[in-house]
């Protein structure tokens, strides 16, 4: 059996794809691989969403997002993609050792924050830990507040902070920042920021049953010190990676991963193959934008398969 479309990812992008495809009467098939709902699963409360005033928490709101794309048709399958073939039509993608044809796909794979890798980073992301300023710095208004990074990402997350915290504290594991000129100035200018030179973050004391977030350890990387520092919210600052490893060879990639898709429109480098959400937006990476860049990939999809 050949499929009209397969989406491959769900969040917002994925999921919104989902049901225009089903409204449009395309019988999507979705794998939703190994975080359902994408990265809105690991955030607690969503407010910055349209249509609802006192906020949801981001499981709530994916789950709605697929109980709307059901309600039209839409199938979906917990299995991971790990092959695809995309040379000719129909395409093929494989879930272990099971093969799926299709004549169109739309890739919603997302990208996931660059992590610390700590085991209290896990626990207490969504409470008080977070890799979005634009997300969630309203909830740290009149707060203390610290950045992990150097960089342009890093920066940006401070800069937007300075709009609610009482002030930002930039931890950098150097003595240099690697951020671009212009985004230094703008950062190191500003009073409410401050930077912690050659210092790494070891450990988050805290419980997500007890207020969540309290402090931070810290190690300055020469002297080895090791200091406890009140904290009410930590944003890791050092970047995403685009979950487009099963694509290298396939797609037409930049140089940081992201697929690359022609102006105004989701079509990757492949006619027939789209993509949408964080997989091709380094810039945004919000929910509303991935829900409307998940819209556009089904509409293209939907005039592809027409002609």
């Amino acid at each position: 059996m050949t499929r009209k479309v397969i989406i491959i990812g769900t969040g917002p992008a994925g999921l919104t794809a989902a049901l225009y495809c089903a409204r449009a009467d395309l019988s999507p098939l979705i794998f939703e691989g190994n975080q359902p709902g994408g990265q809105l699963t690991i955030t607690t409360d969503v407010e910055n969403y349209p249509g609802f005033p006192d906020g949801i928490l981001g499981p709530e709101l994916m789950d709605n997002f697929r109980k709307q794309a059901q309600r039209f048709g839409s199938e979906h399958l917990n299995l991971n993609i790990d092959k695809v073939d995309f040379r000719e039509r129909p395409f093929k993608v494989w879930a272990g050792e099971k093969e799926f044809k299709t004549d169109s796909i739309i890739i919603s794979t997302g990208a996931s924050a660059k992590l610390l890798g700590l085991e209290s980073e896990k626990k207490l992301m969504g409470y008080g830990v977070s890799a979005c300023a634009t997300c969630d710095a309203f909830f740290f208004k009149d707060k203390k507040v610290y950045v992990v990074g150097g960089g342009d990402s890093a920066m940006e997350e401070a800069m937007f902070l300075t709009k609610f915290a009482s002030s930002v504290t930039i931890i950098h594991r150097r003595d240099t920042l690697r951020a671009s000129k212009i985004m230094q100035e703008k950062a190191l200018a500003n009073k409410k920021i401050d930077v912690m030179w050659n210092s790494s973050v070891i450990d988050m004391i805290g419980d997500p049953n007890d207020g969540g977030l309290k402090s931070i350890i810290v190690e300055n990387r020469i002297t080895k010190e090791k200091k406890d520092y009140v904290c009410d919210g930590l944003f890791l600052g050092i970047g995403h990676n685009p979950n487009s490893e099963l694509f290298v060879d396939n797609l037409e990639l930049d140089d940081k991963g992201y697929i690359i898709t022609s102006a105004k429109s989701t079509q990757t480098s492949i006619e027939g193959v789209f993509a949408a959400g964080d997989i091709m937006d380094p810039t945004y990476r919000q929910a509303i934008t991935a829900a409307g860049s998940g819209c556009m990939a089904a509409l293209d999809v939907e005039k592809f398969l027409e002609n």
